[in-house]
């Protein structure tokens, strides 16, 4: 347990530096770039996990699942996390950092609807709270300076996408396996990336300089690779609902960040946020059968 408890608060911790060093990095570089650059050496570097994985398994891959990979990859990549990038730009990153944590109640909500999981009336609260959560942080009414509504709604079309993803990726996890499944997928999805740069005529790697390559590096080692690493970690050696702890600490963390490195403000509607956020995480994370999701070796 005391290694779960490890490998949850290591990834936490890396995810919540995640929206500060975003910003920082999308002032450097192109946001479809920089989405490219993390995910592709993120997922290469779960690559010999993954390989390791589908060894251990015994795992036969088939043209079917390879285009099942494909498309959760383009779901994950060129959608959720561009979009997600490119709000981070039009808005704080203190906000971002707690929309995007509450992708689980959109997972949840695409389980009910897609996979018929059943959502109970703790659940159905839960979700209400995180929703008003996001009302308070955003506060529609009177946008706290530096948020803009079309950052708000990419950020948030981003988070639902992802929980769109989380529910896809119930299909295959337990023929091809949590880290193969992850590390193909973003491989694939970058590739999608890497050809809409091209024929955008964006950059790929111009403009990398001594001055942003450790920032690139920091964001695709460190908050995609090791941060996802650590995150399954947490679920093979626990559940699924003991690793999605990780965005109840997330939301504690990364706010606080963007106030000390880069000068973010947060409002008392913020803080309001925040607080509805971390009830509504665990009110929903602490349910066991939340999703009714079990990973096996």
């Amino acid at each position: 347990m005391k290694k779960v408890t490890l490998y949850i608060f290591l990834a936490a911790l890396l995810f919540s530096t995640m929206e500060v060093t975003l910003k920082l990095g999308g002032n450097e570089l192109d946001s479809f770039q920089l989405t490219f650059l993390r995910f592709m050496v993120g997922g290469l570097l779960l690559l010999p996990f993954a390989l390791a994985e589908i060894k251990h398994k015994h795992t036969a891959i088939s043209l079917k699942d390879y285009l099942y990979l494909l498309l959760l990859g383009i779901i994950c990549i060129p959608l959720s996390m561009l979009l997600f990038q490119l709000g981070i730009m039009k808005s704080n990153a203190s906000t971002a950092s707690i929309i995007i944590c509450v992708n689980p109640l959109f997972t949840m909500l695409f389980a009910h609807f897609l996979a018929g999981e059943k959502m109970t009336r703790q659940n159905g609260i839960g979700v209400v709270i995180g929703l008003i959560g996001i009302l308070f942080m955003v506060n529609p009414f009177k946008l706290q300076e530096g948020n803009t509504p079309e950052g708000i709604l990419l950020v948030l079309a981003g988070a639902i996408l992802f929980g769109l993803y989380s529910v896809m990726g119930k299909i295959g996890v337990e023929k091809l396996g949590i880290m193969a499944q992850t590390s193909i997928s973003f491989i694939f999805g970058s590739l999608v990336l890497l050809v809409i740069l091209l024929v955008t005529g964006r950059p790929v790697v111009a403009g990398i300089w001594p001055n942003n390559i450790l920032l690139v590096l920091y964001l695709s080692i460190f908050v995609t690779g090791l941060g996802y690493l650590f995150y399954f970690l947490a679920i093979k050696k626990s559940n699924a609902t003991t690793g999605a702890i990780t965005f109840l600490v997330k939301p504690a963390i990364a706010p606080l960040l963007a106030v000390v490195i880069i000068g973010d403000v947060i409002t008392i509607n913020g803080y309001i946020g925040i607080a509805l956020v971390l009830i509504s995480s665990y009110i929903n994370i602490t349910k066991k059968n939340i999703l009714h999701i079990t990973f096996k070796e």
